[in-house]
């Protein structure tokens, strides 16, 4: 009963004015106090022996040392407070200025009119607001925290809303603003909460499960119970936390080490204690556990595990993470685990409009994707999209263990084991496996003659369609050739789902074949002109062409007037769909991308010397890699690809075909193509890797028409390492991405002769102690068609770009 009464007593005696008046201004010396006597606004300082003073609001009725909950000028610290004062003026703004006039803090808008009886009040929720002379609210500190969260605060983490962020005090005697931050995650706004110590994420908080609310509660050392909610309605998502007796003794806060902590009043200890912080442990930081290892919080100690199908890398450390105690391959079976509970990973990529099945396909039909998590959303108030769905791929990085998770399907190899069947449910299935193969044997014999017969003479006839497209390779052209009634059931009948993309001149399908084998299927155009010649022209080159940096072929098939491709099925897909999307690039560290460069250079390398004829390209950009498991490039798309004889070193079209900023000036604008032609759009998709742009991206500056101008600029001030993709900038050895940006430029010089052979190229790029000539001013394009289309067949290149020299300032 002491503490209470002594409460109240205090409160009596508190008769100060709650509000701030443009007649009656705070100076150092005055309070503001809240009606209820909770809370006070004034001057502060730290500690006795410093000298620096602040404009803060504290808990007024408590005992002991003063704790802040609220600084206005946290970074502009008053040195002379006896001529400092807050005061609000005639345009409806509250302004701490010295007696020189000098501002040293600002808040509210600049209202000209009706702005006579506009004044501040401080209430007892703790919250200063200033209002206009209508009762109208203009700002809150609510709006602005510092480092402390108190009840009914909405901590707004996204949306339309401006994203609140808490910042931890420097010191514990210093409330200047620290290295330890809290705030919605930039990657993913809508979905995690999170701790960061400067820029590098330090503790994830909060994973949003998908419902409308969601909250948690906590027993205080009172009779008083916490409530802490999480609400999205939509137009923001915002976090709240509430006491059950509407105490304003609670408070939640970021302290100087970067623990986010609820604390509440405790009246017998006369104190502030803990009722949850995170991290509350080593296990808590930030990808701790190292990848596919979990925290598990539902122990009295919480430590690190493995999930089920993992084992340690190292058992006497367990926080270097887990490994596979079986590999996943793509094209073997697998199956997904399900572990409920669980605070989901992070590096997710969020997958909208998807339903539990479609969200689980989108998993099981990419041999990448190492997990899956699904929520459904009860009512998503204006949100059109009722649904989560995260993706992962590579490493799961930042699990927990929890009692109020939710469940994280995880790939494993193999599938689930069967409990061992009894004699009966062997012997049945025995014999009905023996009748269906006879019936099947006998179905066979009696259709073998006519099946074997039609494709023999469906074989006969596209040898002798693939003799007539090319006279130095039609000869001896061998590969098989493929039923199109095995390609409509492999694909589906060419289903959406099964769509992996389009190409210069059709779609391409993930098919799967007789055996179980998955292909991919380039369905060309039926109403492409170009679609015969192209196919011809495919078949023949690639049919020929065996390196490992290659696309391989794998047949062909003709029915009517459709022409199809029978390609291997790479399960990574193409490059760019790495390289350009921010959610996947994190996969592309620099040694995978260095790794794809010299690739890419020895598949050139192979077509234009290696190979018994030298082939041109002339498509090469970042769709045309496609990438298999082990991330191996391989150059695919030959239906733009030229033969040039043994003597031939280039050759003229009037048919200029290819994409906008990978063609090099001569060919674009003249029609002339040769190797060096190749070698300059290596160029393009070598400074693409290294950057991470588009040769025309949107996060260029304006000042710069593509990559290659702003790569040039770069290199002529002698700030090329500030053209390397943020992703690896950190983690790279700077004269490896500078020895490539270098190459790059090489190779997108204007004249033919000055670029180098791809023989020169691999050499340069494998040799470090190889001098390197200094590249020459480049040409510079301003592109015509900025989305990087296909030029057509019958524009001119004259028509299609145009060409601007652009010189240093």
């Amino acid at each position: 009963m002491i503490p209470i009464f002594f409460l109240l007593l205090l409160r009596s005696f508190c008769s100060a004015d709650d509000q701030l008046t443009q007649a009656k201004p705070l100076t150092h010396g005055g309070m503001l106090i809240s009606e209820s006597g909770d809370f006070a606004l004034g001057f502060f300082s730290p500690t006795s022996s410093n000298k620096s003073f602040y404009l803060g609001i504290w808990y007024h009725s408590l005992p002991g040392p003063r704790t802040v909950v609220w600084i206005a000028n946290r970074d502009s610290p008053i040195i002379n407070p006896s001529s400092t004062m807050l005061k609000v003026t005639n345009n409806s703004r509250m302004v701490l200025s010295d007696s020189e006039g000098h501002i040293i803090w600002m808040a509210g808008s600049n209202v000209t009119s009706g702005a006579t009886g506009a004044y501040a009040v401080l209430l007892n929720s703790g919250n200063f607001i200033l209002r206009s002379s209508d009762d109208q609210d203009i700002w809150l500190s609510f709006d602005h925290p510092t480092d402390t969260v108190l009840p009914s605060m909405r901590f707004l983490m996204s949306y339309k809303a401006q994203v609140a962020h808490l910042v931890a005090w420097k010191g514990p005697d210093d409330p200047s603003s620290g290295d330890f931050s809290c705030t919605g995650d930039p990657t993913s706004p809508d979905l995690q909460f999170v701790t960061l110590n400067k820029a590098r994420v330090y503790c994830r908080i909060i994973v949003w499960d998908g419902v409308s609310v969601s909250g948690r509660t906590f027993l205080t050392n009172t009779s008083s119970i916490l409530y802490q909610t999480v609400v999205n309605s939509g137009d923001e998502f915002s976090f709240i936390f509430t006491l059950s007796d509407n105490s304003p003794f609670v408070r939640l806060m970021l302290d100087y080490t970067g623990k986010l902590k609820a604390l509440a009043w405790d009246n017998h200890s006369m104190s502030w204690t803990v009722i949850n912080e995170r991290p509350n442990n080593a296990c808590d930081l930030y990808g701790s556990c190292g990848p596919f290892g979990y925290c598990d919080f539902t122990e009295a100690i919480p430590t690190c595990q493995c999930f089920d199908g993992f084992e340690p890398v190292d058992n006497s450390n367990s926080f270097k993470g887990c490994q596979r105690t079986q590999a996943l391959k793509c094209r073997k079976q697998s199956h997904f685990t399900s572990f409920p509970g669980m605070k989901v990973p992070d590096m997710f990529l969020h997958v909208r409009n998807r339903s539990l099945d479609d969200c689980a396909a989108e998993c099981i039909n990419n041999c990448s994707c190492t997990a899956y998590a699904y929520a459904n959303l009860s009512s998503g108030g204006a949100m059109a999209d009722l649904s989560r769905c995260l993706v992962w791929s590579g490493e799961l990085i930042d699990a927990q263990k929890t009692t109020v998770g939710e469940n994280l399907y995880l790939r494993l190899a193999n599938s689930p084991v069967d409990k061992k069947p009894g004699p009966v449910k062997i012997v049945l299935p025995i014999i009905s496996c023996l009748l269906l193969l006879a019936c099947i044997v006998f179905s066979w014999m009696y259709k073998y003659i006519g099946k074997w017969g039609k494709k023999k003479n469906q074989k006969k006839l596209m040898l002798g369609y693939i003799s007539t497209s090319n006279s130095l390779e039609g000869k001896n052209t061998e590969f098989p050739c493929f039923s199109y009634e095995d390609i409509l059931s492999g694909t589906k009948s060419f289903a959406d789902s099964n769509l992996l993309g389009r190409g210069g001149f059709g779609k391409v399908y993930k098919g799967t074949l007789e055996g179980g084998n998955e292909v991919a299927v380039k369905r060309l155009s039926k109403s492409s002109g170009q679609g015969t010649l192209e196919f011809k022209n495919e078949v023949v080159l690639i049919a020929k062409l065996q390196h490992k940096n290659l696309v391989r072929l794998l047949g062909c098939c003709t029915h009517e007037d459709e022409k199809l491709l029978i390609y291997e099925y790479l399960a990574n897909k193409s490059l760019d769909a790495f390289l350009f999307d921010h959610a996947r690039k994190h996969v592309l560290d620099w040694l995978t991308r260095f790794k794809i460069i010299k690739g890419i250079a020895r598949g050139l390398l192979y077509l234009h010397q290696d190979s018994r004829l030298t082939i041109i390209h002339r498509d090469l950009k970042a769709s045309n890699i496609l990438l298999d498991m082990e991330m191996t490039p391989k150059i695919s798309d030959f239906g733009m690809a030229r033969i040039f004889g043994a003597n031939q070193n280039h050759a003229n079209t009037t048919r200029v075909v290819g994409t906008y900023g990978y063609m090099s000036p001569e060919y674009a604008m003249g029609g002339t193509f040769s190797v060096k032609s190749d070698a300059y759009s290596f160029g393009v998709l070598l400074l693409e890797i290294v950057s991470g742009l588009k040769i025309s991206s949107a996060q260029l500056k304006m000042e710069f028409c593509s990559l290659i101008s702003y790569a040039w600029r770069l290199w002529e001030e002698g700030k090329a390492t500030e053209l390397v993709d943020s992703f690896i900038a950190a983690s790279c050895p700077l004269h490896e991405v500078v020895r490539c940006i270098h190459v790059g430029l090489l190779c997108v010089q204007d004249h033919p002769n000055d670029r180098p052979l791809m023989s020169s190229v691999m050499f340069m790029l494998e040799n470090e102690s190889a001098m390197l000539p200094p590249p020459k001013h480049p040409v510079y394009f301003a592109l015509g068609n900025p989305k990087g289309e296909q030029a057509s067949e019958n524009t001119s290149s004259s028509n299609a770009m145009s060409i601007t020299m652009l010189k240093g300032r």
